[in-house]
């Protein structure tokens, strides 16, 4: 390296990093200055619309429902166990084995007609929840734009936020009266 090469160098390279150090004092600055994030609470926000309670309160009714209806067939299953039990001494070998083979087969069914029902209602409460949460998704994204904020964030993937940035409250208001 020759005298001119050096001296480029160690004057260019100094005056490079004093200009990237303002440029990103004054990017960061700039940012914190103008940038204003909110935080949700996304699953709190759509369990307490209206919407949702109501629409929460009649599948909670219709569950209710189901759960008795499974309750009444398995009492019968239960007693059609403690029959055959009670009459196994005394019942023909083949006419045991029959009953044996119904108290199986209901005891089958059964089990089915449940795992059906969890699987249905599991589906529906998810279908109900979907449909309000894309609602919420756009109520949020208007206060975003109407406030003017850079950015809203779950709340759950946050260690730390000012309380004062929490919008879970002002999204549920937003999306009752949007959703009357």
């Amino acid at each position: 390296m020759g005298f001119t090469s050096r001296y480029k160098f160690k004057v260019v390279l100094p005056l490079l990093f004093a200009g990237l150090f303002i440029f990103g004092s004054l990017t960061t600055s700039s940012i914190a200055a103008e940038g204003r994030v909110g935080f949700v609470n996304i699953q709190q926000a759509v369990s307490t619309t209206k919407e949702w309670k109501s629409s929460f309160s009649k599948f909670k009714l219709e569950f209710t429902k189901e759960k008795n209806k499974i309750k009444i067939r398995e009492k019968k299953i239960t007693k059609m166990l403690k029959d055959l039990n009670k009459q196994g001494f005394v019942l023909d070998p083949e006419l045991k084995r029959k009953k044996e083979e119904q108290v199986r087969k209901a005891k089958v069914d059964f089990e089915r007609y449940v795992q059906d029902q969890n699987a249905e209602f599991g589906k529906r409460e998810k279908e109900m929840t979907q449909k309000i949460l894309i609602k919420m998704m756009a109520v949020i994204k208007k206060i975003g734009k109407e406030k003017k904020y850079t950015m809203i964030l779950e709340q759950k993937v946050v260690l730390y936020h000012d309380k004062g940035n929490d919008l879970t409250k002002a999204a549920t208001r937003a999306y009752d009266r949007a959703n009357k």
